[in-house]
């Protein structure tokens, strides 16, 4: 549900590297005006960044003709986001983890980690081409289960 104070945008921009700088400011600029942290700013626009990049890189694979469209809704307790591309889509669970063997010497293949690291929670679809974010202020609380 998105209240009175609540920004939602869907803007489709172009597949190229240059093309997120002006929807990271407005996020930024929502995220600010909603009075989220400077972690909280970092975190987001590190995390929106890494899956852009990801979207025009491999998604859609560097081929400028293509669009992304991103989503976002920014609101009082969290901010939500989504990048779909044109791609044929990934599955997650293939990506190997880059903090195991022979890929910590790997240059690339620490996008995904970091989203997961930054936001709280992070989703793919079923085709694996688009991918909802979500960071909240105020950290979920996570509950023991009884024994």
């Amino acid at each position: 549900m998105v209240s009175e104070t609540s920004v939602s945008r869907s803007i489709v921009i172009e597949s190229i590297p240059m093309a997120i700088k002006a929807p990271s400011q407005d996020i930024l600029s929502e995220l600010r005006r909603q009075n989220f942290s400077d972690e909280d700013a970092f975190a987001v626009r590190l995390a929106l960044q890494e899956a852009f990049m990801n979207a025009v890189e491999h998604g859609n694979d560097m081929d400028s003709q293509k669009h992304i469209t991103v989503d976002y809704v920014v609101c009082a307790d969290r901010i939500e986001i989504s990048l779909t591309d044109e791609g044929a889509g990934f599955d997650p669970t293939s990506v190997p983890d880059p903090r195991c063997g022979k890929n910590l010497y790997k240059v690339d293949g620490r996008g995904l980690l970091l989203i997961r690291s930054y936001m709280d929670v992070v989703e793919y679809n079923e085709r694996g081409n688009r991918i909802r974010m979500i960071r909240y202020k105020e950290k979920p609380r996570v509950t023991a289960e009884p024994d």
